[in-house]
């Protein structure tokens, strides 16, 4: 695994962050609106995306552990690399909103999220980290074109171990973005939808993706 990739990742979360806040916007407004005050509150938004990174995590195990049985075929391995940073790149331009080719990959995953998201309604209302909990880890599996773009990322690293650890950077870094979402929830989803700010995180991200393309093409 390259040694800027984890904080690259961090990064792709922590600028794409507005997106993720989009997508989980009506289950953290769900959780503000279940009356917890104060501290509370903030426990309950802890657990939710701890389980929500735990999603992140499991997934980036699996798809590492996929890469690594296609990694030892180096020409396989590179075609990996390159998808990755290719997805990142759609990425970039996603944020910009010069394509919606993201949305596609979204509605491939929703054949899965049929099937899970009946189980996330016996955890609601949420009136404690025993419900907000295991709420997140479902609705982590929620179809995401910046999630998919980080797990291509992890499926490249052909490492099980580094494709977990890969997604935990990347859900740290998504996680100012919904604790605010969910804290500050009208103030943040202005900024989030923020012209200014879809065009940074835009940028940044497609920069990182033709670096990855740009070492691929010296190696």
């Amino acid at each position: 695994m390259p040694d800027n990739s984890l904080l690259a990742l961090f990064i792709v979360g922590l600028l794409g962050g507005g997106h993720c806040a989009g997508m989980c916007g009506g289950i953290v407004a769900a959780l503000s609106l279940q009356g917890a005050q104060g501290k509370a509150s903030v426990t309950l938004h802890l657990a939710y995306n701890a389980g929500r990174i735990a999603s992140y995590v499991l997934a980036g195990l699996l798809v590492g552990a996929v890469g690594y049985v296609a990694g030892n075929l180096l020409p396989l391995q590179r075609g990996l690399y390159a998808f990755a940073s290719l997805m990142l790149v759609a990425l970039g331009f996603y944020l910009l909103g010069a394509t919606q080719a993201l949305a596609i990959v979204e509605k491939g995953g929703q054949t899965i999220w049929a099937k899970i998201q009946p189980f996330t309604g016996r955890f609601l209302p949420v009136r404690g980290v025993t419900q907000a909990l295991p709420l997140g880890f479902l609705w982590g599996w929620l179809p995401c074109g910046l999630v998919y773009s980080a797990l291509t990322t992890a499926l490249a690293s052909a490492s099980a171990w580094d494709g977990a650890l890969l997604m935990l950077a990347f859900g740290l870094g998504t996680l100012p973005n919904l604790l605010l979402a969910g804290l500050l929830l009208s103030r943040f989803r202005r900024f989030a939808q923020a012209r200014t700010t879809r065009v940074i995180s835009g940028l940044l991200v497609l920069g990182y993706g033709l670096y990855g393309l740009a070492n691929l093409w010296r190696a």
